[in-house]
Parts: C-alpha cells; structure tokens; sequence
C-alpha cells in the first residue's frame, strides 16, 4: 500500500502573474475563515442553526532576501494612486524539488505594507524584505 506523507514545507516557489520574482524565504498569512450567523428556530431547544455568511482572507506575507526593487517599487505605485491588482502564485514542490505537489493561486493581490531589515554596521546579515499584500482570496489550482 502506498505511503501518503505530508507534503513538506521548504521546496517551494513564488510567481507574480506567472513570472518568478527570486527565491522567497518565507510565506505567511496562508489564512482564511468562514463567518456563521446562528438562528434559532422556535420550539427546537436542543441546537440552533449556523448559517454561513462571508469568508475572510488574511493579509499575505511574502520574504525574501532584498535583490531589486520589485516590489518596493509596486508598493510605491499604490501609495502613488496606481493599484494594480496581480495573481500570486505559490507552487509546493516535492522534496526533490522536481515535482509539483501543491499549487495555490491568490488573486487579486496588491501590496499593502513593505518593511526592511533593519541596517546594522556589526551584523555580517543580508537585507531582507517583507511585503504584506491584501487579496480577493485564494484558492487550490
């Protein structure tokens, strides 16, 4: 009988409408959640109903070590009045990195908030930057 292990968590890769934008360290925010409305119905005491009413999606944030001006720059143009909605792709590989395991597709997403690492003359570190990026939602691909 074949072994289904969970997919792992360190082969993975980022694409912005379909183009790979460097190698990103960490994705976080993969969030979403369902709000209910309960009712109650007369004469039934023992549960009441929970309807489903909206989905919410957390805020998207991608890192990754500072190599250009990508996303600084596409931060600036919402700040600037330009909103340009883009589909992120975040592709799960195998453990060998050849296989596509996962695919998830976000859509609609814009930056938000943009942060660097902090500069330190003592530290030997490299640059990092985070973008927050608000969505429409995602979805399996």
């Amino acid at each position: 009988m074949a072994r289904n292990d969970p997919f792992r968590i360190f082969r993975f890769l980022v694409e912005i409408d379909s183009v790979q934008r460097g190698g990103f360290a960490r994705v976080k925010g993969m969030t979403r959640e369902t709000k209910f409305e309960a009712r109650r119905e007369g004469g039934v005491n023992d549960y009441e109903h929970k309807l489903a009413t909206m989905t919410t999606y957390g805020n998207l944030v991608l890192e990754r070590g500072l190599t250009d001006d990508y996303l600084l720059s596409w931060h600036q143009n919402v700040i600037d009045g330009i909103v340009k909605r883009r589909t992120v792709t975040i592709v799960v590989n195998d453990e060998t990195g050849s296989r596509e395991t996962l695919r998830w597709l976000v859509q609609g997403a814009y930056p938000v908030k943009w942060t660097g690492t902090d500069l330190d003359a003592a530290s030997g570190g490299v640059l990092v930057e985070s973008v927050e990026l608000t969505h429409h939602g995602f979805r399996r691909a």
